[in-house]
């Protein structure tokens, strides 16, 4: 593991929320640099670690360990391995779904504003959606979608305006030409912040992460054991809206089903409250700034 790709986010507050018994087996669907993976290996003796990340990367930080196995592919594939290892059930799941420093950092894979690089943002580098093709082939109309619905940006119609019109021109293939052509519409007291909407709006397109996660909710709920603990950190508000109300609620949307005394069937008991990082260690990673940790318990 190495704390230069990644340094985990709120690592003592998710073993804890995780309640990791020596014997248990549990998953890691965001492996990254290995933090927290490292951490939970710690406290098991005769257990297991699942652990997933789709980055070809993040394997430089696989240690040997005959106690973790590491899955190369996108945790929407998390019942498919479980079953091709023979397990049913698991005592726990760790979320981290923020991007890892190491992929910001790097300028080539496109997640960053602050460098020039070609307009990527895929995970997995053997997909092939990237950035550049929503950018360069999606119509206005599925630009407005995105940029409204996954960046929450008030001037989607604008900023999808000034995409169609430039790439008529010549394509729009790296960072810096995608802020040269949103531009005049970057605010100048806040131009990191709306920057920061646009390639998040990009990124979770390119990658399905909004879909993923819903589906990683849906699943939970079948591969974990009663009782067993499910601990997410997200990093934006559509994330943690779909978190928050699947714990709560069971489901994602607002009719959802209720029992006999209209209270809703959730399949899981919330553990504490929300939990965000400390002043410390916000000083110490800025990059925790925005997290939001949740637990909760399979009833």
């Amino acid at each position: 593991m190495t704390t230069d790709y990644h340094i985990p986010v709120l690592l003592n507050e998710c073993i804890e929320g995780l309640a990791i018994k020596p014997d248990g087996i549990y998953v890691d669907v965001t492996y990254g640099g290995g933090g927290h993976s490292a951490k939970i290996l710690d406290k098991l003796t005769t257990g297991k670690l699942i652990a997933f990340d789709q980055d070809v990367d993040a394997l430089a930080n696989v240690p040997d360990d005959e106690r973790l196995i590491f899955v190369q592919h996108n945790f929407k594939y998390l019942k498919n391995f479980l079953a091709y290892y023979g397990i049913d059930q698991v005592d726990g799941i760790l979320a981290d779904l923020g991007v890892s420093s190491h992929d910001f950092d790097e300028a080539g894979r496109g997640f960053s504003f602050r460098f020039d690089g070609a307009l990527d943002m895929r995970m997995n580098q053997t997909g092939g959606l990237t950035a550049a093709t929503v950018v360069n082939e999606y119509d206005e109309a599925d630009l407005i979608r995105i940029f409204r619905q996954y960046g929450e940006l008030k001037s989607a119609r604008r900023a999808a305006a000034e995409i169609v019109k430039a790439r008529e021109e010549r394509p729009v293939e790296t960072t810096t030409r995608l802020k040269e052509v949103l531009e005049k519409l970057v605010p100048q007291k806040a131009s990191s912040k709306f920057l920061a909407k646009v390639f998040q709006a990009l990124r979770i397109e390119v990658n399905g992460e909004i879909d993923v996660l819903r589906n990683l909710l849906i699943d939970s709920h079948e591969v974990l054991r009663s009782g067993g603990r499910f601990v997410v950190i997200s990093y934006h508000s559509l994330e943690d809206r779909l978190v928050k109300n699947f714990f709560q609620r069971g489901g994602f949307d607002k009719d959802v089903e209720k029992d006999f005394y209209g209270n809703p069937k959730t399949k899981f008991k919330v553990v504490d409250k929300l939990i965000v990082p400390g002043e410390e260690e916000i000083e110490m990673n800025s990059r925790a700034r925005s997290a939001k940790l949740r637990v909760a318990e399979k009833i």
